[in-house]
């Protein structure tokens, strides 16, 4: 078995580009025999969702101790945020890996059927994010499909401040195992254990800082599940907008129109991404679809109300998916199966522009305008221009890594909001995210500015002094839009990306689609 080394990280290199409509991202060099089943994990994702929204027909499933099955994670972790009035946010990822969960090769059989190339192809990339919000009244549900080449800031992986949130896993994970060898630990399935729950970690917490929203649950689908559960399903109805033919890399070639594909056909349709308008945007809609295509396939065949129908889904399940800790999914699709009919709306996360950094190709991102975005879809109050209470607290503000000048900018624009001014300058370390910590009589005060700066979490501290609240700008930190006037909007200095000055457009994240579980299956590119 080979491990992923800190120095050598999984799909770091230039040569692993994103197609999009611009010529220098078309002409892609070859594919390798790892980029075969990229997409295939969105699929993944997409049942298992399916799976959980759908509801109907698990009871059937304590015939088999269904919850007791799955591998389970404290990723989440025990102090982290949680949603507050009974709603819940569910992060789902695609596990692009064509290891098990011991760290062994999948059946060569399997890999065939995939055309993912053999054990040693690949790395252990998040190639598929989704992030659900159910709201307590169970009645309109919001799925956001994060991009995967996302530049996101990240803290605790050496080596790295800023990755695509896709790697936020694999990096770690690698981190950790390395770690553990130089400590004198030689076991393989050890190894592998750590790292993934290392890897699981990171992604949450890459996740919960781009979106600024809490993370209730987790589940992971590890890419061998795409086979399994596809060969279960029988094959799905899609849409296309176009014919495509993308023959020598996906194997993708439909003509327009509705049609019903097999698992394998299936397969090429999602990880299309040669030739498609936007670029992985396009396979993000195509994964939406395809979520949308799989509900309709259950409700109409009455496969969820089929018991060995449904015990073969749930063997696959428990083959492939690890859950969040104390997350009873029987009790939880038996409340969303008594909801009655509930509407989805799906929506990608926008991007300003496609850019390269470290000869790899990213996406730049608006980390405010997302987390607003986010928030307010979910239901979340966005801080608001003025404060709720007039602040009595000081603010010490230090720089690690937010740019020149941020720190003194930022205390000048919390002291015309009544805060008073305290201490400002150079922390003399770097730090990827930005924290608020307070002391003594300032909770109220810290828990209001954490609002301000885009929904962060304050945390007391003893090392803060009373009546003080401390915050640290890291390398993630953007000045938010209700701090910057008219009068210095100009001059202000952040890390926030700006739009592109080529005159190029910016990637189209496509409109929100709006359906039902089980109703019309989408159209898309």
């Amino acid at each position: 078995m080979e491990f992923a080394r800190v120095t050598d990280p999984p799909e770091r290199p230039a040569r692993h580009r994103r197609a999009a409509p611009k010529a220098r991202r078309v002409a892609a060099k070859p594919h390798r025999a790892r980029q075969a089943a990229k997409g295939a994990v969105r699929v993944v994702v997409s049942v298992t969702a399916l799976a959980v929204l759908s509801g109907t027909g698990f009871a059937w499933s304590a015939k088999v101790d269904f919850n007791n099955g799955f591998g389970r994670t404290e990723a989440i972790g025990e102090d982290a945020p949680h949603s507050l009035g009974g709603d819940l946010n569910i992060l789902l990822i695609g596990l692009d890996t064509r290891k098990d969960q011991n760290g062994n090769n999948l059946p060569k059989a399997i890999l065939d059927q995939l055309h993912a190339g053999d054990g040693d192809e690949g790395g252990y990339n998040a190639n598929s994010l989704i992030l659900l919000h159910i709201p307590a009244n169970m009645q309109h549900i919001i799925a956001f499909s994060i991009p995967r080449d996302d530049y996101v800031a990240v803290s605790n992986i050496p080596g790295y401040d800023h990755v695509k949130i896709k790697e936020a896993y694999g990096l770690k994970k690698a981190a950790a195992e390395a770690k553990l060898i130089a400590n004198g630990e030689k076991d393989q399935v050890t190894l592998e254990h750590a790292g993934r729950e290392a890897g699981r970690a990171s992604i949450v917490s890459a996740v919960r800082n781009l979106t600024g929203v809490p993370i209730d649950r987790f589940a992971e689908v590890a890419l061998a599940g795409f086979y399994h559960l596809a060969d279960a399903l029988g094959g799905v109805d899609v849409c296309l907008n176009k014919a495509v033919d993308d023959s020598y890399f996906s194997g993708a070639k439909f003509p327009a129109g509705p049609q019903h594909l097999n698992g394998s056909e299936a397969l090429a349709f999602v990880r299309q991404r040669h030739e498609l308008e936007n670029g992985d945007l396009d396979r993000t809609h195509r994964q939406q679809a395809y979520l949308t295509s799989v509900a309709k396939s259950l409700k109409d065949s009455g496969t969820l109300t089929n018991v060995s129908k449904v015990t073969e889904l749930m063997k696959v399940a428990h083959q492939d998916v690890v859950l969040s800790d104390n997350w009873d999914l029987l009790d939880f699709a038996q409340n969303l199966g008594g909801a009655g009919s509930m509407s989805v709306e799906f929506r990608t996360l926008p991007v300003l522009r496609y850019d390269t950094i470290n000869e790899q190709d990213v996406n730049i991102i608006d980390p405010v305008a997302i987390k607003k975005e986010v928030r307010a879809a979910f239901g979340i109050e966005t801080p608001s221009s003025t404060p709720a209470h007039t602040p009595t607290s000081t603010v010490d503000v230090k720089n690690a890594g937010s740019g020149a000048g941020v720190a003194g900018k930022l205390s000048t624009a919390l002291t015309k909001r009544g805060y008073r001014e305290g201490e400002v300058g150079n922390l003399g370390t770097t730090m990827t995210t930005t924290t608020v910590t307070y002391g003594t009589g300032a909770e109220a005060d810290a828990t209001q500015l954490a609002e301000t700066l885009g929904g962060l979490t304050a945390t007391a501290s003893s090392n803060v002094q009373s009546g003080h609240i401390q915050v640290v700008t890291g390398t993630d930190f953007t000045m938010p839009a209700e701090l910057t006037t008219s009068s210095d909007s100009t001059t202000s200095t952040t890390t926030s990306p700006t739009p592109t000055t080529t005159g190029d457009p910016a990637p189209d994240s496509g409109k929100p689609v709006t359906t039902t579980i089980g109703s019309t299956i989408p159209c898309v590119n």
